[in-house]
């Protein structure tokens, strides 16, 4: 696989909340922190996504916002 996205983080999908056009897929990292992904049915099936299955998650993004906690 090729892309020109630069951010490719490794991790394990463990859970995925099916709905009827899109799906929300929860990645765990290696340290345990979770990032979401909202794909879409179709993407979950072709990619046959099933919980436990490590993938890589690929971060494609134009500007990342910063917050802190005052």
């Amino acid at each position: 696989m090729k892309t020109s996205a630069r951010n490719f983080i490794k991790c394990k999908v463990k859970e995925i909340h099916q709905g009827i056009v899109s799906a929300e897929v929860v990645l765990e990292l290696a340290d345990g922190q979770q990032i979401i992904s909202i794909v879409t049915k179709n993407s979950v099936e072709d990619l046959e996504l099933k919980p436990g299955m490590q993938v890589n998650a690929i971060v494609k993004a134009s500007s990342i916002m910063i917050g802190t906690t005052d």
